[in-house]
């Protein structure tokens, strides 16, 4: 199956583990900074909201961003494997998902850094149409309804 859907899936993904890379980087040395954390290697039990309440806010954007590329991204994973496997993953769909990827990324960019809600709504916004389209293109393809 060759379909270039499958190259903003792995992009995506890529991303999400960049995420999870700039997550660690910043929030170990905090918890080692932190007040009432002697050591980020000696925690036990910890739950994340005690420990996010040990942590600034700059450092937890990082988790929630990480943890927002695990929400609605597994939807779009589905659909473009959908659309792949059934021979849909080229073109306006291959197209739509690389808009989908770039607004994620910008979604992520925002929120790890300045955190402005009423952008990051904006850019979720445009993600979840363009998401909505890949799914209407895969109905219209799986239930094969001609329009």
């Amino acid at each position: 199956m060759e379909a270039e859907i499958l190259k903003p899936i792995v992009a995506l993904l890529a991303w999400t583990m960049v995420m999870w890379a700039w997550m660690y980087i910043t929030r170990i040395p905090a918890m080692n900074r932190a007040p009432g954390i002697e050591s980020a290697a000696k925690l036990v039990g910890t739950t994340g909201a005690s420990l996010r309440a040990q942590l600034p806010d700059k450092v937890n954007w990082k988790a929630d961003n990480y943890n927002h590329l695990h929400e609605q991204p597994t939807v779009f994973y589905a659909v473009a494997i959908v659309l792949a496997i059934i021979g849909q993953g080229d073109g306006m769909n291959a197209f739509l998902a690389w808009i989908y990827v770039g607004l994620r990324v910008m979604h992520s960019l925002v929120q790890v850094t300045a955190n402005k809600v009423l952008v990051r709504f904006v850019l979720f916004a445009l993600s979840s149409l363009v998401l909505i389209a890949l799914i209407f293109h895969a109905a219209i393809s799986v239930f094969d309804i001609h329009m």
